[in-house]
């Protein structure tokens, strides 16, 4: 990721773009810590959702188990990044 931020955006240095990327995924995951919806035009919606408590089986000894609720993240494609991965077909 950092390599071709570095090739595609002139006058880059590769330390400064290492800074950037990890700045951007920082503050999506600040964001979805805080269960903020995060939208970014053009390529995406992030959310948390919940997963409710359930009941599963162990793979083991296949008797009935509970499984914690968790958080998920969550994350819807928006227009522009579905077309530009349907033209790379």
């Amino acid at each position: 990721m950092i390599d071709y931020v570095v090739e595609n955006v002139e006058g880059l240095s590769k330390v400064l773009a290492k800074k950037v990327v990890e700045a951007v995924f920082d503050g999506i995951a600040h964001g979805l810590k805080n269960d903020e919806l995060l939208s970014i035009i053009g390529h995406g919606v992030y959310q948390v959702g919940n997963r409710s408590e359930r009941t599963g089986l162990h793979p083991q000894t296949g008797k009935p188990m509970v499984i914690p609720a968790t958080k998920v993240i969550k994350f819807r494609a928006g227009k522009a990044l579905k077309d530009e991965i349907n033209k790379a077909k």
